[in-house]
């Protein structure tokens, strides 16, 4: 039929991340999906920031509370980067785009959960609390026993933060266009792309049952293009099935 809407990922891709929406669901339950939508406002993160450590381990205890993670079992380290080392490299012909692994890391030790974090990020508030958001979606997965070694392990934990409420953080922290060095630089973190990132939103949005969801418009452009484009095609998909 003309007009019909088609997915905008990968089949392959698509058929992931509801297969793997759908066990997010039978892990965490029906409240979690229904939760709260954190949004990067007043309302969600009170008070003034300025990129302090006292900031950044602020917001982390917030996120430890949403996430429903407890701090007394995970450690929390600021790592401070060398500025010199950083202007050298931001300064390299080439050089346009950071790893998620330098922004922020989880790692077992002595049996607890040590999550990490390079003081770089506490500067973009928006790539903070994605990168925190990831770590600590590892110890829900991972301190918590739910998964062992996966080939997808860190695209799941990423798909975890939608799960939980924090997909408009990670997905629009996937990628950043930055002045800087006398032109354009990118960023990007995380393990899944803008496209991804805005279907995953998507299937998130319609088992909430949300076909126009007022949390959208805190989605950057390119991945809220996917996320419309995902939501058509997903209630499309539903009313096809009901006949």
């Amino acid at each position: 039929m003309w007009g019909k809407p088609k997915c905008p990922i990968d089949p392959d891709a698509a058929r992931w991340v509801e297969r793997s929406m759908g066990w997010l669901a039978d892990e965490f339950g029906e409240n979690r999906l229904r939760g709260r939508v954190i949004l990067p406002t007043d309302e969600f993160f009170p008070g003034a920031y300025t990129g302090s450590e006292v900031d950044v381990r602020r917001v982390f205890a917030m996120l430890c509370a949403h996430m429903d993670v407890d701090p007394a079992r995970v450690d929390f380290e600021f790592v401070v980067a060398d500025p010199g080392e950083q202007a050298l490299l931001a300064s390299l012909p080439g050089y346009t785009q950071r790893s998620a692994g330098a922004a922020g890391e989880y790692v077992r030790r002595g049996g607890r959960g040590v999550v990490s974090v390079d003081s770089g990020q506490a500067a973009d508030p928006m790539a903070l609390v994605a990168t925190i958001a990831h770590e600590l979606g590892h110890e829900r997965l991972i301190g918590e026993g739910r998964i062992g070694t996966r080939a997808d392990e860190e695209q799941l934990t990423d798909l975890l933060t939608v799960y939980f409420g924090l997909g408009i953080f990670n997905a629009n922290a996937a990628f950043q266009y930055a002045a800087g060095g006398g032109g354009w630089r990118t960023t990007s973190l995380g393990y899944l792309s803008e496209r991804t990132f805005g279907y995953a939103l998507a299937v998130y949005a319609h088992l909430r049952g949300e076909r126009s969801p007022a949390w959208a418009r805190y989605v950057d452009a390119n991945p809220r293009a996917f996320l419309t484009k995902g939501l058509k095609y997903r209630w499309a998909e539903h009313e096809r099935e009901q006949f």
